[in-house]
């Protein structure tokens, strides 16, 4: 491994936060769900650095941090079923063609995550970009390891930085929620 994933617990239920940012959902869901464990991961200082002072003013055991590439931990890290559920919230939507193949759900991101979550497990994913919302549609409801579709928002996640930019210029939030068939 790349990365030192190594909780208390192991037999807890783990949950992924792909692109944590500051961390705000992160810690609103660990703080909703004590019984499962949390690992927020993000590539960017700054955020992480917010993430890691919030857990020193208000330390919460169940939260892991990774300053980390998530497509890394998913690919070296973490074993087959070794997640209860996968979080994407407004991820880069790579809005130019030629840079749509780094968009994080994808064919082949997928086929990792339909290894990695455990059956029942669950990906939600949020955006506020129509496009990108379609497109994540699209590459879900053809893989056939995943079933659902457009969803309630989570009563616990907050409105973070990008939704509430997202919902202030008039955009709509669209909340997908997954199961691992």
């Amino acid at each position: 491994p790349r990365h030192e994933v190594t909780r208390r617990d192991p037999d807890r239920p783990l949950v992924l936060e792909v692109g944590c940012g500051s961390g705000e959902a992160a810690l609103a869901f660990a703080a909703a769900h004590p019984e499962v464990d949390v690992l927020a991961a993000d590539v960017h200082t700054p955020g992480i650095a917010h993430l890691l002072l919030a857990l020193d003013a208000d330390p919460r055991p169940n939260v892991w941090v990774a300053r980390a590439d998530a497509l890394d931990l998913l690919d070296h890290d973490l074993g087959s079923s070794s997640l209860a559920g996968v979080h994407v919230f407004f991820p880069d939507p790579w809005p130019k063609a030629r840079h749509r193949k780094r968009r994080f759900i994808r064919a082949d991101v997928l086929d990792l995550l339909s290894d990695r979550i455990a059956p029942g497990g669950h990906l939600l994913v949020a955006t506020d970009v129509e496009d990108y919302a379609r497109h994540a549609r699209a590459e879900l409801d053809a893989h056939p390891d995943f079933a659902g579709g457009p969803g309630e928002r989570p009563a616990w996640r907050p409105v973070e930085g990008y939704e509430a930019k997202g919902t202030a210029a008039g955009r709509s939030i669209v909340e997908l929620r997954y199961r691992r068939r």
